[in-house]
């Protein structure tokens, strides 16, 4: 934590995470216009950003995009905030996102680094014995491109044919198109009709995940897109990777989940 701390303490860094904040996957060139700096200048910058993974990059094509990533902050939220007060923080947190959220990407994007190997990883994301555990969720299918998916969740249970697995290099790189919202996820999870009435009509997305080594453990880079323009689907997406992925972490280095949270 000693770089993430580092890397805030500078004014101009915590400049170009307020931007990314604003608006994220921004190229160099778009950083450097908003912010009237030079394009060494913000290079230096982002490359502590990066270090201390409060900046994640992503190709698309010949452009370098840049996000900012949460998972620095919720380590650090997960070593002293939850020993406090955990509730107020949180409702502080929401607000402060649902105030922000309006220029956001219509993508999620997050970024954390497990003690682990990508073997390991990738059993992790596949195999329903782990799933289970840190997520609560289970898929079952050949990990093969093109193959149908059977997800279960807490008694619900989706067999679309259009919940397929896109893209399966062991141990490298996985996709798979995401659950839409039919009226048993709605009444499972307890949505409102309203917010059902919404995301039965969203579009599919997608989630993929990047594995690679660096050094003794691997780097995850999890991208979730295809959404529409105020998606609700995605707003859930920003609530429950997060949590969703720290209990991966926290399983494949310790061999045990986060506790579940204290009712504020």
């Amino acid at each position: 934590m000693d770089e993430v701390f580092k890397a805030l303490a500078d004014p101009s860094r915590r400049r170009l995470l307020d931007s990314l904040n604003d608006r994220t996957g921004q190229t160099l060139r778009e950083l450097c216009a908003e912010l009237e700096m030079s394009r060494q200048a913000v290079s230096k910058h982002l490359a502590v950003l990066e270090a201390a993974n409060l900046v994640t990059t992503l190709r698309r094509g010949r452009e370098k995009l840049h996000y900012l990533n949460a998972e620095p902050v919720n380590a650090i939220a997960e070593r002293w905030i939850n020993r406090y007060d955990q509730g107020r923080v949180h409702a502080l947190a929401d607000l402060k996102t649902a105030l922000e959220s309006a220029t956001m990407s219509e993508e999620f994007v997050y970024t954390t680094y497990i003690r682990t190997t990508p073997e390991r990883l990738w059993q992790a994301l596949t195999d329903p014995a782990f799933t289970r555990r840190y997520w609560g969720a289970t898929f079952d299918t050949d990990w093969r491109p093109g193959s149908s998916m059977t997800w279960e969740q807490s008694g619900w249970v989706s067999k679309d044919p259009e919940q397929v697995v896109v893209t399966a290099d062991p141990y490298r790189t996985l996709s798979y198109t995401w659950h839409t919202v039919d009226k048993a996820f709605a009444d499972q999870f307890g949505f409102s009709a309203e917010d059902f009435e919404r995301l039965s009509t969203e579009p599919r997305s997608t989630v993929s995940f990047d594995l690679t080594p660096v050094g003794e453990t691997v780097k995850l880079t999890v991208v979730h897109n295809g959404f529409g323009r105020e998606s609700l689907m995605l707003a859930g997406i920003r609530e429950g990777w997060p949590g969703i992925l720290s209990n991966l972490k926290t399983l494949l280095e310790t061999g045990e989940v986060l506790p579940e949270p204290t009712p504020a």
